[in-house]
């Protein structure tokens, strides 16, 4: 008798399980039906980047950005939308740049060029000087002082073609590009140029942030990207004539500080209201192009969460948050807000999820959890593989999401097929056309889909 009862208590839990495993593929089934046919992720960013633009910190078209943000999020109904108030940097390139290779009295050629954000402009009349080429820091610190001062230098690491996760390459390569004007300014250099970070060659100079550090303003120097096709005609010439000339001229500045703001909307929780699940992504751009891949299509990705729920009429157990982030491109003023905001509000935040790598298709998650939560969300891999975003990684998240980390939540980030998003990334090719429809619908199904087991099942 025992043995069939327990037996009959074995079937019924079984039977129990399989059931609502049902109910959550169907569920998810019907998110991305909703996503893929009325969505309005696609609609949103052709506003966002055709009819507002590129959107950098502490601009006209960041606070157009902010408002009209708002406004679709009020559009959706949700139970809340708010502005946070944000102090971010203000930079503004002024008149695009302008250099050239001068190998002798009326002999010039031009080469694409950009100032990295954060850098100080040349004299007026541009820059005229040699160029010392280096791959590495430790290159240019055993070159010395004597062979630097008063030359370009002229970092030329590529990003590593060998590499398939094309953010590691990325992490190869970038420090150049942050922290390059600083350690040569310190050796005397007059300006750095730096090959752009991207993986195949082509005639766009990619900005992206730099910094001085403690660096006296005195001694600060010009930073600009070069575009890989200019990197590598650049060096080509050097070794066959190290004493050619470089000029550049640019003109941007650096302003006091702006307010600005971080646009938050939320669905509060019907039986756990104060366990707080966020998804978002940084309503900030660079300004050469209109920004739809970085970060426009994390931003209506993560506002379509919200939406597909309202629209679907599910009522989650956890408030659902959505914050369009400002200023993570040169500062991560944002990010750091919203957190000091819901630490100084004693927020419980169980789950955090960013979209920050492009609008292609997606391919899984990564996720920075304890073993314990970690093999809690593997669990759910194959409500992904009819979608093929079963790709469940431990590793980082987001920049947004990261000063929540306190070692309870959960941080993900959704991770797209990565290898054209560094085509765009920050440079003026990163334009609405470069945007698949399908591809962008999917990523916001996949994130809803994530969101929603979360919310059924908690940590």
């Amino acid at each position: 008798m025992k043995n069939l009862l327990l037996l009959f208590f074995c079937t019924m839990s079984f039977t129990l399980i399989q059931a609502q495993e049902d109910i959550h593929k169907e569920k998810i089934d019907a998110i991305y039906t909703e996503a893929l046919t009325k969505g309005k992720a696609y609609e949103w960013l052709d506003h966002l980047s055709n009819n507002i633009g590129g959107r950098l910190s502490g601009s006209l078209n960041a606070e157009r950005a902010v408002q009209w943000g708002k406004d679709e999020l009020d559009e959706v109904s949700l139970d809340r939308v708010f502005l946070q108030d944000v102090m971010v940097p203000k930079w503004v390139r002024g008149t695009f740049e302008y250099a050239s290779i001068i190998t002798g009295p009326g002999r010039s050629m031009n080469v694409p060029v950009c100032s990295l954000g954060g850098s100080v402009a040349t004299p007026s009349a541009g820059l005229l000087a040699r160029v010392v080429e280096v791959k590495s820091f430790e290159e240019l610190e055993a070159l010395g002082e004597a062979k630097v001062k008063g030359k370009f230098v002229f970092y030329n690491r590529a990003m590593p073609s060998d590499l398939i996760n094309t953010f590691e390459a990325y992490s190869k390569s970038v420090n150049q590009r942050s922290r390059g004007a600083a350690v040569a300014a310190r050796l005397g250099a007059v300006g750095v140029i730096v090959r752009s970070m991207n993986l195949r060659l082509d005639d766009y100079p990619h900005t992206g942030a730099m910094y001085y550090g403690d660096l006296p303003n005195k001694l600060r120097i010009p930073a600009a990207a070069i575009s890989t096709n200019g990197a590598q005609l650049l060096s080509s010439m050097l070794s066959l004539n190290a004493d050619l000339d470089f000029y550049l001229k640019q003109d941007c500045r650096n302003f006091p500080d702006v307010p600005s703001h971080n646009v938050v909307g939320e669905i509060k929780g019907s039986e756990f209201p104060d366990e707080i699940i966020v998804v978002g992504g940084h309503l900030d751009s660079w300004d050469l192009g209109d920004g739809a891949h970085d970060d426009g299509a994390g931003i209506v990705q993560s506002m379509e969460v919200l939406r597909l729920f309202k629209a679907m009429k599910y009522i989650p157990k956890r408030t659902i948050r959505v914050v369009l982030y400002m200023n993570e491109e040169n500062g991560l003023r944002g990010g750091k807000a919203y957190a000091k905001y819901a630490k100084n509000n004693k927020e419980n935040h169980i789950f955090a999820l960013e979209s920050d790598a492009g609008g292609f298709s997606p391919r899984g998650f990564v996720f920075e959890a304890s073993p314990e939560q970690f093999n809690q969300v593997s669990s759910w891999k194959t409500y992904f593989e009819p979608y093929l975003a079963n790709n469940f990684k431990l590793g980082g998240s987001g920049a947004d999401i990261g000063p929540l980390r306190n070692g309870k939540i959960v941080l993900s980030g959704l991770r797209p097929d990565s290898q054209r998003y560094f085509d765009h990334h920050h440079a003026a090719n990163d334009t609405f056309d470069a945007i698949n429809k399908r591809e962008l619908e999917l990523g916001a199904a996949a994130m809803a889909s994530l969101v929603y087991l979360v919310d059924q099942y908690g940590f």
